[in-house]
């Protein structure tokens, strides 16, 4: 799979928001951008949600809150995607809202979503779990932050 897909929203010139796949060997990277860790880490799921279907034909129709706890900011963005991989598997659903909060190396979530519908998602893989490859979550100077990994599909 090493199809690139990028979707950013420009908020003005020093700051943007979105998300993109970056090729890997066997798997998919996800990389989220945003003007805070909250937003990178939301866009980061709307990749990994990406990979799946388009997130468009998901409608936010329930929620579900996600809490994790990990010791930096690369271990909390794994967590926090294998938390909503955990939850997609659990309750065959898919998601296409994210409203993240960190604190302290704990992020409070709720997110939308709905059942899958087979027909309507035509969902193309499955993401079985982040991975620490290519693990990185960064800000730089602008205060404009980045985070990224592999995912295993």
């Amino acid at each position: 799979m090493q199809a690139l897909i990028v979707i950013e929203i420009m908020t003005d010139q020093s700051k943007k928001t979105g998300w993109e796949h970056f090729p890997h060997k066997a798997d998919m990277g996800v990389r989220g951008f945003g003007d805070s860790k909250e937003k990178a880490f939301e866009q980061t799921a709307l990749a990994l949600i990406a990979i799946i279907t388009d997130p468009a034909t998901v409608e936010p129709q329930w929620q579900v809150q996600i809490e994790c706890h990990a010791p930096d900011d690369e271990l909390l963005l794994v967590d926090w995607l294998n938390h909503l991989v955990y939850e997609m598997d659990q309750r065959k659903w898919l998601f296409s809202r994210f409203e993240v909060k960190i604190t302290d190396n704990e992020l409070s979530a709720t997110v939308w979503g709905q059942p899958v519908d087979v027909e309507k998602h035509q969902p193309a893989v499955e993401v079985k779990a982040a991975t620490y490859t290519s693990l990185s979550v960064t800000s730089d100077k602008e205060g404009n932050w980045t985070a990224q990994c592999i995912v295993d599909v």
